[in-house]
């Protein structure tokens, strides 16, 4: 009965279908001493039956040994490395996997029991695979998540990032009533209140400068009705300016995409290629459920190249590598591109071969196209580095060249769960209208924001916080109390995914419909029902919807064929500049596996995790550090632009010279500018960095 695994325990279950009512074991019951895992995953090692199932998931699918047996006899225990913690993306896994209650999860333990718990279907909103989920909740409350089998996305699998960001449903954060700030001084208000003031406003700035001088961001992760009908809103105040890409650094590719940038085939046929090159991605941590599909082929005989920022370890047997500093990627993807063409004997693109007259192919470059030619079923795809990166429509069109002579498919692994989604439904620019970067370097009048946390979801954060301050109306609906609360000037709180119906369309572009699993919190309310409030008070026809099922009716009568439609890779010529190195140091900034979003940002266990806490230190090769004189765990100062953080020093030998790695998407980081920016980095001397922390507390 204090087994927190009481219930769905398969111990348990046999002992009460085979068993007797009484144990005949007569001898000593030995005690294991707990081990302290880390924040996800509690330990009773009594009850361990030394299945060793554990073990063999980290081996056969997550590619890392992080538990093993030691001892022998009754002194055999399963144990972590010395000092070690599991640190996997995919570690939850093993809560699943234990037959027994040895293993358990630490954020669910001891708040409910399992057949005090419904089980609700969902998709998940974190990435662009589009996992499938089990929610389970208790008092319209979510209190545990699992996988919910589905062999052609998730297969039996979870992420940590998926499994255990719920814990930011129920953050304190959350946005309950409407805000209004008058006088500098946020008040809650009714709803109608909220809604007639955005109105007005929005009204106002429009007869006055015209609909040109109002734009609207949005987040991928909000639900395909919710994006429809923000651009829908938009479009109706004369408004081109909507966009979804909030940390893509380059638009020139704006009017040049023939269709919607998505995986260019199925999840499952993955396991199918032979060769395959990945540019800009650390695979395990964007997509770690897609990196075990890479994983496991790669046991099988496909070759995986890699072409990034830095030379972290994904877990996968890697044929071929090729480590630059952003400023060099262009030039790095080029050589492969003039190597193949070499190969194949075969002309590049007139854009492509312009580009690539000087460029001196090295040897990696060489057994990257090698392995590309030597195969019939290849594929490159593009990470969300690349697609972030300042340089990411050159970027593209090289890889579509690189792709056309290798006979190769192109693809790209979707950022978040409605990438895809949000190209379909043309929540993006119009014809020579502002991107989202422009939008904030080119300051707008009024701004609307949907799920967007400006500091933390923009290329730019510097330039975003600033047109957001100098504007005469941010209207902010958020699910979350922010930092959105210094600029905006009215807050509307709606529900995320699980207090709301959507659709998501994933990387693959497979359309997942779902229902919201609890009631929304407070006086919150589905972004749809808010848009189309607005759309009314504003006069706008087309907005009279009673369901959802009215606004996906809007949308199309058959999504799924209208997303087919617009699944489209190509892109047009693009001029192409090889990037010089500058002679500052470059930023690396990468957003981290857990500050994805504004959900996966406020769950406590996962901010308590390895990879949350190595996001924190700003990351430099052993032999920057030696030249700038900086010990590893000393505070140093990075510099960009106008702002500037302190963070500690950490040695990471994975980043390449030049470079230093700062996350994006942080509180800590936020006062920084663009994410591949040039920085400056000084020691900071350690009375100096007491009197800071002095300052904090």
């Amino acid at each position: 009965p204090i087994c927190d695994q009481g219930g769905e325990c398969q111990l348990q279950d046999l002992a009460v279908g085979y068993g007797k009512s009484a144990s005949r074991y007569q001898e000593d019951k030995r005690v294991v001493v707990n081990k302290d895992l880390g924040p996800l995953i509690a330990t009773d090692m009594t009850r361990c039956i030394h299945c060793t199932r554990c073990v063999r998931f980290g081996q056969e699918v997550a590619g890392i040994m992080e538990l093993g047996m030691a001892g022998r006899g009754e002194h055999a225990e399963i144990l972590a490395f010395v000092g070690k913690t599991v640190d996997s993306e995919l570690s939850g896994n093993v809560i699943d996997l234990c037959p027994v209650g040895a293993l358990t999860s630490k954020p669910f333990r001891y708040t409910a029991r399992t057949w005090e718990l419904s089980r609700r279907k969902s998709i998940s909103p974190h990435d662009g695979l589009g996992a499938n989920l089990v929610v389970q909740v208790k008092q319209d409350r979510v209190m545990r998540v699992l996988p919910r089998e589905n062999e052609a996305i998730n297969e039996c699998w979870l992420s940590d990032k998926d499994r255990f960001s719920y814990e930011g449903l129920n953050s304190p954060e959350r946005l309950t009533k409407p805000m209004l700030k008058q006088g500098g001084v946020w008040r809650e208000v009714e709803w109608q209140v909220a809604l007639d003031y955005v109105a007005h406003g929005l009204n106002d700035i429009r007869k006055q400068h015209g609909g040109a001088a109002l734009g609207a961001l949005a987040t991928p992760h909000q639900t395909l009705e919710e994006l429809h009908l923000l651009q829908k809103l938009m479009r109706g105040l004369g408004c081109e300016n909507i966009d979804t890409r909030l940390r893509q650094g380059d638009s020139s590719a704006d009017g040049k995409l023939a269709g919607a940038p998505w995986l260019g085939m199925k999840i499952a046929d993955i396991a199918a290629l032979q060769s395959v090159l990945i540019v800009g991605s650390t695979l395990r941590k964007d997509h770690a459920l897609l990196a075990t599909r890479f994983r496991h082929a790669a046991k099988n005989g496909q070759q995986v190249n890699i072409v990034h920022v830095a030379d972290d370890e994904l877990l996968l047997p890697l044929a071929n590598k090729l480590i630059v500093a952003p400023s060099a990627m262009v030039d790095a993807l080029a050589q492969i591109a003039k190597a193949l063409a070499d190969i194949k004997s075969a002309p590049l693109s007139q854009a492509v071969a312009a580009a690539c007259a000087p460029v001196q192919i090295g040897e990696a470059a060489r057994a990257i196209a090698q392995s590309l030619a030597a195969k019939e079923k290849t594929a490159v795809f593009l990470g969300n580095l690349a697609q972030h990166h300042p340089a990411y429509a050159a970027l593209h069109v090289i890889a579509q060249d690189i792709a056309r002579l290798g006979g190769a498919t192109l693809g790209f692994l979707g950022e978040a769960a409605n990438s895809v989604g949000a190209a379909v439904v043309n929540a993006l620019p119009g014809s020579g209208a502002l991107c989202a970067q422009d939008m904030l370097s080119q300051p707008r009048k009024a701004y609307v924001l949907l799920g967007v946390e400006a500091a933390l979801d923009c290329y730019d954060a510097q330039a975003a916080v600033k047109a957001l301050n100098g504007a005469d109306l941010v209207v902010v609906l958020s699910a979350y109390k922010h930092g959105g609360a210094d600029y905006a000037d009215v807050m509307l709180p709606i529900a995320p995914f699980t207090e709301t119906a959507g659709i998501f369309v994933s990387t693959e572009g497979r359309v997942q419909a779902f229902n919201g699993v609890v009631k929304p919190l407070g006086e919150a309310r589905p972004a749809w029902k808010v848009l189309r409030m607005l759309g009314s008070l504003l006069g706008l026809a087309g907005f009279e919807f009673d369901s959802i099922e009215d606004v996906r009716n809007d949308i199309s009568l058959d999504i799924g064929a209208l997303v087919a439609g617009k699944l489209n890779n190509a892109i047009g010529d693009v001029r192409i500049v090889l990037g010089a190195p500058p002679a500052a140091l470059q930023r690396i900034g990468e957003v981290p596996i857990y500050a994805a979003d504004a959900i996966v940002r406020r769950a406590t266990s996962l901010q308590k995790s390895a990879d949350a806490r190595a996001a924190l230190c700003a990351g430099l090769s052993g032999a920057l550090m030696e030249k700038l004189g900086v010990v590893e765990g000393s505070m140093v100062r990075i510099t960009q632009g106008t702002g500037a953080v302190m963070l500690k020093a950490r040695r990471d030998d994975a980043v390449p010279p030049g470079c230093v790695r700062v996350a994006a998407g942080l509180p800590a980081t936020s006062a920084l500018g663009a994410m591949f920016g040039v920085v400056t980095l000084e020691r900071v001397m350690a009375a100096e960095s007491q009197q800071q922390a002095a300052e904090q507390i």
